[in-house]
């Protein structure tokens, strides 16, 4: 088979278009559970906020050794070599299998000092550390199953993100609801049941697409384990290639949690108010990170190709479907407040209250939706070393801005979160400055 791609806008769509859906459920998740959990009062929506970041922290770490491995295999699919795939994919797993552990471990020891010394409401703080240490056990599942997308994005497969995800969400649905209230003769956990209904989600998930995988004869087309034997080489150039986008994502998520910490300290109300922004951002902004996802992959076949100067072309092409796509959500967003704000059952003061802030973050919408774009573009060149130092100038002007208005000055978290167009804004003025440098053109990987 041919695996190389061509740049046009229907192969744009035809990437990015499955990524969404595949994006859109685990988005669909984190909502359900916070519609759910806000059955329970805002106290557990407040401690929902901090949870659901925490555990971000760690997601997002899965991501990047995804994205990571997927520019790889993209390289490697635009040269057409389907055996090289297929060892890197295996040595992929054996990473973020040894990742997870870590972060295993990091949250029964490390994590509980920290939350306990840096929430100031202490029934949210045991909550929270009782919420983490069961959700946490749905790491290694979690990280086995992200590796699937830089298999399937890499290769060009997206169309079978979709059955993994959507099995997902049922099963996520169904237990939240059942262990949450105790129905259908399950136990009421409340809100722990949240953790342990995510958790059998992501095994449900994890089953399904490797089961997909398996029936579609990839195993066989990749040589997925014609070598059991580990290669130094190869997991060296996973983790080399990975290490810097796993940092980024890490601290980019740490410094949201910081974040969220600050909030919590103006009361249970904004800490609220601030989670349903969380989710509106998450949902909102699928499009935006799926044609991320396609840049990294596109980039990175077109090098493989060969053809370096169609890169730049490309990046344009793909920055104005995005805007156009982040464009509708804001304006439905901005026309249809109340509809999307009354989801979480917190009653008229709360959509009204929350409003202002909805504004503010659908705008950051239109600023996330290209710098993604160029972000991954720098990502799909292979220079994952500038995607770190970006992230790293960007981190300190957000975490400089957020520490200033929310614990020096009070201000409003509607200016807290005026923090999104100084994050996005700075991201992408380094990352479309890079690019147009042509210094990327040096890379060997």
């Amino acid at each position: 088979m041919d695996l190389r791609l061509q740049t046009g806008y229907r192969q744009i769509l035809q990437l990015a278009m499955p990524i969404s859906l595949s994006m859109l459920v685990p988005q669909i998740n984190f909502i359900t559970n916070n519609i759910f959990l806000g059955g329970l009062g805002e106290q557990a929506l407040a401690s929902a906020a901090i949870t659901g970041v925490y555990y971000l922290i760690f997601a997002v770490i899965g991501s990047g050794l995804n994205n990571g491995l997927q520019s790889l295999i993209a390289r490697k699919a635009g040269e057409n070599r389907p055996k090289e795939i297929g060892k890197l994919f295996y040595h992929g797993v054996w990473v973020a299998l040894a990742i997870a552990g870590l972060g295993m471990v990091l949250s029964y020891t490390l994590s509980p000092i920290i939350l306990r010394s840096t929430i100031q409401n202490v029934a949210i703080a045991e909550e929270v550390i009782s919420f983490i240490k069961i959700r946490i056990w749905g790491l290694p599942l979690l990280y086995l199953y992200v590796m699937r997308n830089a298999l399937l994005v890499g290769t060009n497969q997206t169309k079978f993100l979709v059955w993994g995800t959507l099995s997902e969400a049922v099963a996520n649905i169904f237990f939240d609801y059942a262990l949450i209230y105790g129905k259908f003769g399950m136990p009421q956990i409340g809100f722990n049941g949240a953790a342990y209904a995510s958790i059998i989600a992501e095994g449900t998930g994890l089953l399904v697409i490797y089961a997909i995988i398996h029936a579609k004869g990839m195993h066989k087309a990749f040589s997925f384990f014609e070598s059991w034997q580990l290669d130094w080489q190869t997991t060296r150039l996973v983790v080399v290639k990975s290490s810097p986008l796993i940092l980024q994502f890490a601290l980019s998520i740490i410094t949201w949690e910081y974040f969220y910490i600050l909030i919590e300290h103006h009361g249970a109300r904004d800490l609220a108010v601030s989670n349903t922004m969380r989710n509106v951002f998450g949902i909102a902004g699928i499009s935006a990170w799926a044609f991320a996802a396609a840049t990294n992959t596109m980039v990175s076949n077109v090098i493989g190709q060969g053809k370096k100067d169609e890169v730049l072309p490309l990046i344009f092409r793909i920055s104005k479907v995005s805007f156009s796509f982040s464009l509708c959500i804001m304006i439905l967003f901005n026309l249809f407040p109340e509809v999307l704000l009354s989801l979480f059952g917190q009653g008229e003061d709360f959509t009204v209250y929350a409003t202002p802030v909805l504004r503010v973050v659908s705008s950051a919408l239109l600023l996330q939706s290209f710098s993604v774009v160029w972000l991954n573009a720098v990502t799909g060149t292979g220079k994952t070393m500038v995607n770190l130092l970006i992230e790293l100038v960007t981190l300190f002007l957000y975490t400089g801005y957020v520490y200033l208005v929310l614990e020096v000055w009070n201000m409003s978290i509607v200016w807290g979160w005026v923090s999104e167009w100084v994050y996005w804004i700075s991201m992408f003025s380094m990352a479309f400055f890079y690019m147009n440098t042509g210094r990327w053109k040096t890379s060997r990987s």
